[in-house]
């Protein structure tokens, strides 16, 4: 697939089923990811691949998340969020992990992990998969963030989740570059 092909005809699927990414597929990816922008060569990035029962460890690390924000959550809300780390048979979390540099602040490290997700999905994408980049309240969860072998200094940017297309999400509307741009 033409890359501006995978930039543009990209959706987040609505459901991703096997046969996930292979070691050599994931590989890839990650050599797309580590290919991103990254001022100061800092390399600030982290991939944490899961995959197989592994998802069932961060399953938990995810009800445990939410049991602490919402400590009365019953037993069906805690199970669902369990079965968030099912939605995909690959995921990654990508992380910037912060370096002290007087050059380069931690906006532009994270922003460089955010632009090594975003080639991470493009070269999912390109290769036939799905991917689906999610983040919320576990994202910024300290404990999560020490049980994935984080500082709490660190920034878990995305969660990206990875595998074949089982149903394809809504169409996104027709991209319109005039409203958001402008020329000087």
């Amino acid at each position: 697939m033409d890359v501006f092909d995978a930039l543009v005809g990209r959706s987040s699927p609505a459901q991703l089923v096997d046969p996930g990414p292979d070691d050599a597929q994931i590989e890839r990816m990650l050599r797309a990811a580590v290919s991103a922008p990254d001022h100061g060569r800092m390399r600030p990035w982290r991939f944490i691949v899961i995959r197989g029962e592994a998802r069932s460890r961060f399953g938990q690390l995810m009800a445990e998340s939410l049991k602490r924000r919402e400590p009365t959550a019953p037993e069906d809300k805690l199970d669902a969020e369990r079965k968030k780390a099912w939605r995909a048979p690959v995921i990654v979390i990508v992380a910037a992990v912060l370096q002290e540099n007087p050059k380069v602040p931690a906006i532009e490290q994270i922003l460089a992990a955010g632009a090594a997700a975003q080639n991470m999905m493009t070269a999912a994408e390109a290769m036939g998969m799905g991917a689906l980049w999610r983040t919320g309240p576990v994202a910024y969860d300290p404990d999560v963030k020490m049980a994935l072998e984080l500082s709490s200094d660190d920034s878990i940017v995305a969660i990206i989740y990875i595998g074949t297309v089982g149903l394809h999400g809504k169409p996104r509307p027709p991209l319109d570059t005039e409203s958001v741009s402008r020329r000087w």
